[in-house]
């Protein structure tokens, strides 16, 4: 029988708020995961426009989504747990400039 292996080690401790359709996800490598940039002068100007964002940390997003269909992207924003921030659209917003590695995630030694 196959087993997956789960992509991260430490997600369920990192993000204990994240919704299990999220974890899933990321752990499969359905969605992808990068902690927000904060200091960049892009995050600094849309936070201003879009109160919700000041308490997300990370975005979640479609890895595979094409260029093309970026406007229907749709960008999930969630705090340090793991709880859901906001939504937002490709066409509100573009990630570029905004988005880091996750250092705090730890990929797991046989994935």
């Amino acid at each position: 029988m196959f087993k997956c292996h789960d992509k991260f080690e430490n997600l369920d401790e990192e993000l204990v708020d994240l919704q299990d359709v999220y974890k899933n996800s990321l752990q499969n490598e359905v969605l992808t995961i990068k902690k927000l940039n904060t200091e960049s002068e892009k995050y600094k100007n849309v936070s201003q426009n879009v109160c919700d964002l000041n308490g997300a940390e990370y975005v979640i997003f479609s890895k595979y989504m094409k260029k093309d269909f970026h406007d229907l992207e749709q960008f999930i924003f969630v705090d340090h747990t793991g709880k859901t921030v906001c939504t937002l659209s490709g066409r509100e917003l573009d990630l570029y400039n905004m988005v880091k590695d996750c250092d705090n995630l730890r990929e797991a030694k046989q994935y």
